[in-house]
């Protein structure tokens, strides 16, 4: 997971920072030491965490401890601040062209992940009550045509495309196709290569210089580590980029390029790709991955990913449903499918503060199977369990490669879950319920 490494050694060095009243000059440098070794294994730029701790240090040295804080607290809100605003201090929202389309020009080395990241970003839009279209002028990379058509297909985004011709011919046809079909933003596709050269940057610049984008992207694979705020630096050097999206942040990655690109290149952050799937983009909060680093928490971005994963009228449904003690095998099948928009379980006790998912034994795959024996039951079984007699609980097992103790302990567990939600039912009532679980 990202910034793990980092995140555990941040929080041991700042746990070990504790003293009384006064954080001593000592304590400070010792804490500080460690942190810079932390921040220079994940990588970051060397310039970038020495001007980091020298703020930290200033701030600490000195400073009198809040009476309701401890030291390490009030160190830990220090850090907390510093650190949000290394990588920008704000979300950094999309700009909006007063025309129609709002071109949105995505550039970036081969095997940054920057094709997916258009149908990613398209998904995005959609859900946002946008209209998208995909341009396609990659024209070099063997299959990248067709894999943008694959993943426009999957987010229901059309796709323009002109085979092989001049991608800049290409990209000018694509407008007056978008606004002739009313899509009011346009994403283009370039080509990468695997490295920077003098072909691809002319390329880049006579696409913008024809088609003037509202925003140029920079598409960075944050496992590169270092190198990825050397190619920010180039890429914007030729074609003054105005934001960077952040791929493959699920990774086994240090972590140094989010923390460094921003105070390197002054260009914001202003999404981060967090998994395979093309759901899997967010707005990128400087706070809130501040907070992740540190072990805080990230509950504002587990409420924004629940708001989007369950529709309001469903979530009210399933509440009256349990409050009257009618929920069926048929709703915590949508429950299931509900957390997995939300990236699983270990994605959301991850965001959770004082959470350390070394700690916990998280297997999202365990959800698969409750979710097969459902769907190999009946409408019927489905609504109403208590029909499930030896036989059908045989075949059940059976068409869903699992065995009839598998289906039994999942009967078992649906009726605790009735019985518990009974129970709370009479307890607490029904309007102190609702005060207590408002959109279950």
């Amino acid at each position: 997971m990202a910034f793990e490494g980092l995140s555990q050694k941040l929080q041991g060095a700042l746990k070990k920072m504790t003293g009384r009243g006064k954080l001593t000059e000592q304590s400070v440098k010792e804490g500080m030491r460690e942190v810079r070794m932390a921040l220079l294994e994940a990588d970051v730029n060397y310039a970038v965490a020495k001007d980091f701790i020298k703020k930290v240090t200033e701030r600490c040295v000195g400073t009198e401890v809040l009476s309701s804080l401890s030291p390490s607290q009030q160190v830990l809100k220090i850090v907390n601040e510093e650190m949000t605003e290394l990588m920008g201090s704000t979300n950094a929202r999309l700009t909006w062209s007063p025309s129609v389309p709002t071109i949105f020009m995505l550039c970036g080395l081969q095997g940054a992940g920057k094709t997916t990241m258009c149908a990613k970003l398209a998904g995005y839009l959609t859900r946002q009550g946008k209209r998208p279209m995909l341009a396609a002028c990659d024209i070099y990379r063997p299959a990248a045509i067709k894999q943008l058509q694959v993943v426009g297909e999957q987010v229901h985004v059309p796709v323009f495309e002109k085979g092989t011709q001049d991608p800049v011919k290409t990209a000018r046809e694509a407008i007056e196709y978008a606004r002739y079909y009313q899509r009011d933003v346009l994403i283009i596709d370039t080509a990468g290569r695997l490295h920077i050269d003098e072909a691809l940057m002319d390329e880049l610049a006579r696409i913008k210089a024809e088609v003037h984008p509202q925003e140029i992207l920079l598409t960075v694979d944050a496992m590169t580590g270092q190198d990825a705020v050397n190619v920010a630096k180039a890429f914007d050097e030729r074609l003054d980029v105005s934001g960077v999206i952040l791929t493959k942040l699920d990774g086994d990655t240090r972590g140094g390029a989010a923390l460094s690109i921003r105070a390197v290149t002054g260009k914001p952050i202003k999404f981060s790709g967090t998994g395979e799937k093309l759901a899997d983009i967010e707005p990128f909060h400087p706070d809130r991955m501040a907070s992740r680093i540190l072990g805080m928490g990230d509950v504002l971005t587990l409420i924004d990913k629940a708001t989007e994963a369950f529709d309001e009228h469903d979530a009210e449904k399933f509440a009256r449903k349990g409050l009257s003690n009618r929920l069926t095998l048929e709703d915590f099948l949508e429950q299931m499918q509900s957390m997995k928009k939300m990236g699983g379980l270990k994605s959301m006790l991850n965001m959770l503060p004082g959470v350390s998912l070394k700690d916990v034994d998280v297997d999202d795959s365990a959800m698969k199977k409750p979710e097969a024996i459902i769907r190999s039951m009946t409408p019927a079984e489905r609504r109403d369990p208590s029909i499930l007699n030896a036989s059908r609980r045989k075949r059940i097992a059976a068409g869903s490669g699992t065995t009839v103790q598998d289906v039994n302990t999942l009967i078992r567990q649906f009726e605790q879950a009735q019985q518990m939600m009974k129970q709370m039912m009479n307890s607490k009532g029904r309007g102190r319920l609702r005060m207590r679980f408002p959109g279950m």
